[in-house]
């Protein structure tokens, strides 16, 4: 999804830095924005990995110099394994609550910082419609995204009036080298099409997006849901 973004923003002529942790994917990925982008476009990439947190001021104060300033940064990746995975290795377990968790935030805080200096801008972060109700099949995964949306949204009430933007993503199951081999469930979405949904939530700066849309409904009506339905559920 973070790929499927960063070539809308580099087709519509946007300067665009890539962060992560693989330095030959960055490098590939940076190769094929430069192909697809509008004349003119830069793209520079950054060593950043969110299990590391000392790596994450100076790889944003390196693309903050190499792009003039940041006025949005999308935040996606994360760390997933099912249930039974997370509960059969506690090193796993902890691993993935730190990172979507802890350290997304403590990224997310650097951001906010940097941002409310220069007046203005977005942040946009990836969390999960896995957040909205706990389920049996996502209850480590979920506590992990209920955390960071509601962080995210307590961003929003502090700072949306000093001109800190959030945009909260809350994607269902979208056909992504992350999900690969789990059953494919009704309403899967495509990188493309939850990009190009996320894109516009970016630009007119909505809050909380569900990617694909249908989404919102679908957990509107999970949310509703009595507690002794959820226990028997298998969703």
């Amino acid at each position: 999804m973070g790929r499927s973004l960063a070539r809308l923003f580099v087709e519509r002529g946007d300067w665009v830095a890539l962060l992560g942790r693989d330095a030959e994917e960055l490098a590939r990925s940076q190769s094929d924005l430069q192909a697809r982008g509008a004349p003119g476009v830069r793209v520079v990439t950054a060593l950043c990995d969110l299990e590391d947190t000392g790596t994450f001021r100076p790889a944003l104060e390196g693309v903050e110099q190499s792009l003039e300033g940041l006025d949005t940064v999308v935040v996606t990746a994360a760390v997933f394994a099912t249930q039974e995975k997370l509960e059969a290795d506690p090193v796993l377990a902890q691993k993935m609550l730190t990172v979507d968790f802890a350290n997304t935030i403590v990224f997310c805080e650097e951001v906010r910082k940097k941002l409310l200096l220069r007046g203005t801008g977005t942040l946009c972060v990836f969390s999960s419609v896995a957040g909205d109700r706990a389920r049996k099949p996502v209850v480590l995964y979920g506590a992990a995204k209920a955390g960071l949306s509601a962080y995210l949204e307590g961003l929003d009430h502090r700072y949306r009036s000093q001109g800190l933007t959030t945009v909260c993503v809350k994607p269902g199951f979208v056909k992504t080298a992350m999900t690969a081999g789990l059953p494919t469930p009704p309403f899967a979405g495509d990188p493309d099409e939850v990009a190009q949904t996320v894109l516009e939530a970016i630009d007119r700066g909505t809050p909380v997006v569900y990617a694909p849309p249908i989404w919102r409904a679908v957990m509107t009506a999970i949310k509703a849901m009595p507690r002794f339905i959820m226990r028997r559920a298998k969703f």
